[in-house]
């Protein structure tokens, strides 16, 4: 045998890698599990903070926040504004979902006291099948109103080609292009709309969710990786010690 050839697999070479193949599965199962547990304690501190601001006195239009960090600190807490609505800047955003049916959120300025506005989501409309373009007619009150809601991060983004659209329906709605379209000063974050009687007969649907704290999807994920993570261990015990033992016990007694 030439000395460049490769050795073959000898009985002390061959469990040297299933050894390290062994406990390279091992961990890196362990490790997805204990990354799904932290997860899930992420998720259970974040449902205890909504609960907490959504329990907080509501805010008025002077304790909104006028910069992005106090924004994200604000969210989930219940606020009450008043102010007029500005129907000329309403923009319905496409794809959207609630109870499981496409449609368009809503959602117009509210020009405060102050000055300047916040965007309002005010709720959303099914879609038209059939013509994507023709709107379900939504009543926007004149005069000052009273807007009941909670304090929401801006509408997220959803994967578009090329740059965002403009017009009435859109699927994304950029700050600060935004902003300079409709010339207002906005504040740093959006106000989602509650249902209450003063709204009811405008044709909006408010089934707001909440955002997803799936903790028990963790706490699964979480398991199976466990369970993996010693079926692996097993097998290579099994496989490596008490099955070749028992075949020499047992060829022993022949």
């Amino acid at each position: 045998m030439s000395l460049d050839s490769p050795a073959p697999d000898t009985p002390y070479r061959r469990p040297v890698w299933v050894l390290l193949a062994a406990v390279a599965a091992i961990a890196v199962t362990a490790r997805m599990g204990w990354w799904q547990l932290d997860r899930a304690a992420q998720k259970e501190a974040l449902q205890a903070t909504m609960q907490q601001q959504g329990a907080a006195p509501a805010l008025s239009a002077a304790d909104l926040a006028g910069d992005p960090a106090m924004a994200a600190s604000q969210a989930q807490r219940r606020t009450t504004l008043q102010g007029h609505w500005l129907p000329e800047a309403t923009v319905y955003l496409e794809n959207r979902q609630m109870r499981g049916r496409p449609g368009f959120f809503v959602v117009t300025p509210l020009r405060l006291p102050t000055g300047d506005a916040v965007l309002v989501q005010r709720g959303w409309i099914p879609r038209d099948l059939a013509d994507r373009t023709r709107l379900v007619p939504v009543t926007t009150p004149r005069g000052e109103v009273s807007v009941h809601g909670r304090i929401a991060p801006w509408p997220s983004r959803l994967t578009e080609l090329g740059a965002d659209a403009t017009g009435p329906i859109r699927q994304n709605l950029d700050f600060a292009a935004y902003a300079a379209e409709t010339r207002l000063v906005l504040r740093p974050l959006s106000v989602v709309e509650l249902p209450v009687p003063a709204n009811a007969g405008d044709g909006l649907l408010r089934d707001w969710p909440l955002p997803a704290v799936d903790v028990h999807k963790h706490y699964g994920y979480a398991v199976q990786w466990f369970l993996l993570c010693a079926l692996i261990a097993g097998l290579y015990a099994w496989f490596q010690f008490f099955r070749p033992r028992r075949r020499a016990a047992d060829a022993g007694q022949r």
